[in-house]
């Protein structure tokens, strides 16, 4: 009877594995977010002044902003299909209308230095119709920790402020 259990058993994992399947090499949505390219030859090109920006000192609670600027140095319009950062605390902006073959853009990042006190660096993720590679962005910096206006009280002997 364990003979047969045990045989059971084996036949049920050893079918179980020839039904798995295999997992592509290439993510589904890295494919889907990627936008068609224009025709061949007239492609918009996307070149950024800069793809850094370190803020250097910042104090707690300020919003640190930095305009990324852009230009379409290809022959069709380009189009930016998605902006998004690594992380909450940083919001993009972006245009959302199609840039004209030789004209500027920018997008811009604000980073909320509310609560999060130390060293940053932060991403943000450009995709457009110019490449099949999303560009990478790139903002960092220091939050200097602000003391709050209460001062601690601590007790002394003999206070009658009790712990």
């Amino acid at each position: 009877m364990r003979k047969l259990a045990f045989l059971f058993i084996v036949s049920l994992l050893a079918a179980s594995t020839s039904f798995a399947q295999t997992v592509a090499a290439k993510p589904a949505a890295a494919a889907a977010v990627q936008p068609a390219p224009a025709k061949k030859g007239k492609l918009p090109l996307i070149a950024f002044t800069d793809m850094k920006h370190e803020f250097g000192t910042v104090k707690e609670g300020d919003l640190a902003s930095y305009e990324f600027v852009f230009k379409n140095t290809g022959k069709a319009p380009l189009i930016l299909t998605s902006v998004s950062a690594s992380c909450g605390c940083t919001t993009p902006e972006w245009p959302r209308e199609p840039i004209a073959p030789g004209k500027t853009g920018k997008v811009k990042a604000i980073y909320n230095s509310k609560g999060r006190p130390g060293a940053f660096t932060k991403q943000i993720t450009v995709v457009s119709n110019a490449s099949t590679e999303p560009t990478i962005l790139t903002i960092g910096g220091n939050v200097e920790k602000v003391e709050s206006g209460v001062p601690e009280v601590v007790p002394t002997p003999g206070s009658p402020i009790k712990q």
